[in-house]
């Protein structure tokens, strides 16, 4: 090895440091046992102070504005999702300096998260998975947010007056459509998926049914959260805002509705489920055999729409949140306002309350009551009648 740069050691692990005074500005970072990145880090840092003192504006590549980003914003309620995007972004735009980045640089990476995922089962099975447009937009928005703040606030040490980026690109969003359409199932329907569910798997989806609970509030749901009185026919939990999360206290996704407390509304049915779950375990209300479940679109919901759609080919492709939407119609057809609908899903409205009285929770209660059983109602969407139709004609 050649002669060291002033300022880069080696700790007792092996591993290489830099730890530099420059112009009064402290250069720290910590490396592996590879001395020419720690070389390569420092070389990059002064030559930027030079620049900026200068006049210059230095150039800094995406994954350190990425970097920047992610330690700016610990508190961030979606950033576990925003780190998502970034990995899937980094292989393409990671080392490109920000103004290298537009819709041209950016179609490589719109072309590589398009090509099919291929993975395997515990079976050995394969699945081949494409990412819906709308995915790759929230990677493409996140990038977009980045390089926002990269030209519209951070700015250079050394020189205040530059920012990180001139001007920030219009970057295009996809069209979505290819946006998957809700798939809502009858009660017919209903009958078949749940037998072919795993005993904990079933619980957790015939709660969905008969609340409307998002996969992430179902997932972490928590006894604390109960409140139980004479006033109330059943149950209701207080979902705190910054809680619809995973059990290790991060955010699940991008999940709507957390900019304040929600009520999650029980009917004689999910109770019946509640109840049922009672003493299983201390803390979360469906942990299984001990443990937090991470998601209900896991292999028991894979093998058992898998087994469904052999009977009923609709349901070969229904995901988790289709039983939300059934909910959605399921409300409507019973004919139940428009603004309890919203409440009962967590939907915003003009006329939504952060308080709610005990009128309001019975209100919200008997609207649920209306979809605890079929009450002869038809329960079919215009996509089902449609494809019933299409099935007699082949069957003719």
């Amino acid at each position: 090895m050649g002669r060291r740069l002033p300022g880069i050691y080696q700790d007792d692990d092996g591993h290489w440091r830099v730890d530099k005074v420059v112009s009064g500005r402290r250069l720290q970072k910590a490396f592996g046992a590879d001395y020419a990145e720690a070389e390569g880090w420092l070389l990059r840092q002064l030559t930027r102070l030079r620049a900026a003192k200068d006049g210059e504006r230095p150039r800094f590549t995406f994954e350190e504005a990425a970097c920047r980003y992610i330690q700016e914003n610990p508190a961030k309620l979606s950033l576990d999702s925003e780190i998502s995007n970034l990995k899937l972004a980094m292989p393409y735009v990671g080392q490109l300096v920000l103004d290298e980045i537009c819709d041209e640089t950016l179609y490589a990476m719109v072309s590589g998260l398009k090509a099919p995922v291929v993975s395997k089962r515990a079976d050995g099975t394969e699945t081949v998975r494409v990412r819906k447009n709308k995915t790759i937009n929230l990677v493409l928005g996140t990038i977009r947010h980045v390089l926002n703040l990269a030209a519209r606030k951070w700015r250079v040490e050394g020189n205040l007056r530059l920012t990180w980026l001139v001007q920030a690109p219009l970057i295009s969003m996809l069209d979505l459509r290819d946006t998957r359409a809700p798939k809502p199932i009858t009660w017919a329907q209903q009958r078949i998926l749940l037998p072919k569910l795993s005993a904990h798997a079933a619980e957790m989806a015939l709660f969905v049914l008969n609340t409307g609970a998002r996969d992430a509030a179902a997932c972490s749901l928590r006894w604390d959260w109960e409140v139980r009185s004479p006033d109330l026919r059943y149950s209701i939990f207080v979902v705190p805002k910054d809680a619809v999360i995973n059990g290790k206290g991060k955010v699940r996704g991008a999940v709507k509705g957390r900019k304040r407390d929600r009520v999650l509304v029980l009917n004689r049915v999910s109770q019946s489920v509640i109840d049922a779950r009672r003493g299983k375990h201390p803390q979360y209300v469906f942990a299984f055999r001990g443990h937090l479940v991470q998601t209900m679109s896991n292999t028991a919901w894979q093998n058992a729409r898998r087994k469904a759609g052999k009977q009923d080919p609709y349901l070969a492709d229904l995901h988790v949140h289709d039983l939300r939407h059934t909910v959605g119609m399921r409300l409507r057809e019973a004919n139940v306002r428009e603004n309890t609908i919203a409440d009962i899903l967590w939907h915003e409205h003009a006329s939504m309350t952060d308080h709610y009285s005990v009128a309001q929770i019975n209100e919200l209660v008997d609207a649920l009551e209306l979809v605890a059983d079929e009450h002869g109602r038809v329960n079919k969407t215009l996509q089902m009648l449609q494809l019933e139709g299409k099935r007699r004609v082949g069957v003719a």
